[in-house]
């Protein structure tokens, strides 16, 4: 099963959250995860994916704008009809609209008919009901919420694969 982790990042936090959800994708079994800068994106890995999770960096509450135009114009070039899809983001400080981003995201993936899964609470603790936000400037202590996210995405990934 391979897992594509699709991120804009401009300082480098929401690159690294990339790599913390791809350390929780390898800790399921028989798992690939791939990081991809939407500059560098992949696109036969990612079109052979059974998920695809999108990062934005927040600004101005909402989630970038090479984000959104690369969502609206580079997404549906991937074949991910079907696919299982989620969000995270990176925000500057709590309430800065990182819930805003990922819901965004979140619609673009079902306009593009990706099936979307965060794990929400039927995990339990820690609860990430539309995808998992990182606040900087210690965006490192948001590590493990990440891996989390990751592992949660690859077990349903494995699920309906």
């Amino acid at each position: 099963m391979k897992v594509s982790i699709i991120y804009d990042s401009k300082t480098g936090h929401t690159a690294r959250m990339a790599e913390y959800i791809a350390q929780g994708v390898l800790s399921v079994d028989n798992p690939e995860a791939k990081t991809f800068s939407i500059d560098a994106v992949d696109a036969d890995y990612v079109k052979e994916s059974s998920a695809v999770i999108i990062g934005t960096p927040t600004y101005h509450g909402y989630l970038t704008a090479r984000m959104k135009q690369w969502l609206e114009t580079g997404l549906s070039l991937l074949d991910v009809a079907g696919k299982l899809g989620g969000a995270y983001a990176t925000a500057g400080y709590i309430h800065g609209g990182g819930d805003l981003a990922i819901q965004c995201i979140l619609t673009h993936l079902l306009v593009d008919g990706m099936i979307v899964y965060s794990g929400g609470h039927c995990h339990g603790k820690p609860f990430i009901h539309i995808g998992p936000v990182a606040i900087a400037p210690d965006v490192d202590s948001f590590a493990d919420l990440f891996r989390v996210y990751g592992k949660r995405m690859a077990q349903q990934a494995l699920q309906i694969a």
